[in-house]
């Protein structure tokens, strides 16, 4: 039996979920799991499940005759096979914790999706990169020839027909245009000290500073710089015994779960941009074991 993903957004009233379930008995399908949250601030509700189809119904025939109540709500919904795996463009620069641990994640099936591509401005990970038999690619990216650099992430991530981008640590700041046109596609992470420690070192400042928690704050990228839609956020506890590397290496593995945590919760289709926030579904229960992470 095929196992389905159904998401829907839409303006809040009433007897949406009676015409969902309603619809989804009349064609003998199974739902699995549900969550659904109603935002009294924007008038929106989002919904998320999960269905079994028993009759053995084919998703081009499931969205078809769903396609009368999308028209009467006026949702933006989606039907998706729950074995499709997204295809995923990682983009890197010189530090590599986030990235080996997504490499990680992927390779033990953890993270269920399909690395099309890595992108660096250097090439101090090509190795681990292609050992892995993933396409590396190299964009050296100046002042002068930024325009060019980005239309040319742009063509690969249109080539390999990507749904998602992750900047592992890339650290270079993204055009306006490109964030519009990759808007909800883009994840980033970093450290949750901004705006207080920027700069070079942060983890110095902040060891200099004796801060007590070291967190992490994945989200999606807008062309405001680090102020994007927060998708999943941690904390670390510092004492006053650990030094400045110790800053650093608890950062970095904060930083790595954060990431992993927002990249999955994305590509099982969990996360609902809501204006400036994101509404982000638990995992389903049936299925704790194999989405857990961290």
């Amino acid at each position: 039996m095929k196992s389905y993903v159904l998401t829907v957004t839409c303006k809040s009233t009433r007897g949406i979920v009676a015409a969902i379930t309603g619809y989804l008995a009349e064609k003998g399908c199974y739902i699995t799991d549900s969550s659904q949250f109603d935002d009294l601030q924007t008038g929106l509700f989002f919904m998320r499940l999960t269905f079994i189809s028993q009759e053995g119904a084919k998703i081009e025939e499931l969205r078809e005759g769903f396609a009368p109540v999308v028209k009467r709500f006026d949702m933006t919904c989606e039907i998706r096979d729950s074995e499709e795996r997204m295809k995923v463009v990682l983009m890197v620069s010189r530090f590599g914790h986030c990235l080996n641990d997504l490499l990680y994640r992927w390779k033990i099936g953890a993270l269920p999706i399909d690395i099309v591509a890595v992108i660096s401005n250097h090439f101090d990970y090509q190795k681990v990169v292609v050992n892995h038999d993933i396409p590396f690619h190299h964009i050296k990216v100046t002042k002068d020839n930024k325009p060019q650099a980005e239309a040319r992430m742009l063509e690969i991530v249109e080539q390999t027909d990507a749904d998602l981008v992750v900047l592992a640590r890339y650290m270079q700041v993204l055009s306006d245009q490109l964030c519009k046109k990759m808007s909800g596609r883009i994840i980033n992470i970093h450290h949750s000290f901004l705006p207080s420690f920027k700069g070079a070192n942060p983890y110095k400042q902040a060891y200099e500073r004796g801060v007590k928690l070291i967190g992490a704050t994945a989200h999606y990228v807008t062309e405001d710089l680090d102020e994007g839609p927060i998708i999943e956020q941690d904390i670390a506890r510092i004492t006053h015994a650990q030094s400045a590397e110790d800053y650093v290496s608890i950062g970095r593995d904060v930083e790595s779960q954060v990431l992993a945590r927002a990249v999955h919760a994305h590509i099982h289709h969990r996360c609902f941009i809501n204006g400036n926030r994101v509404v982000v579904f638990p995992a389903s229960p049936g299925s704790y074991a194999s989405e857990r992470m961290g």
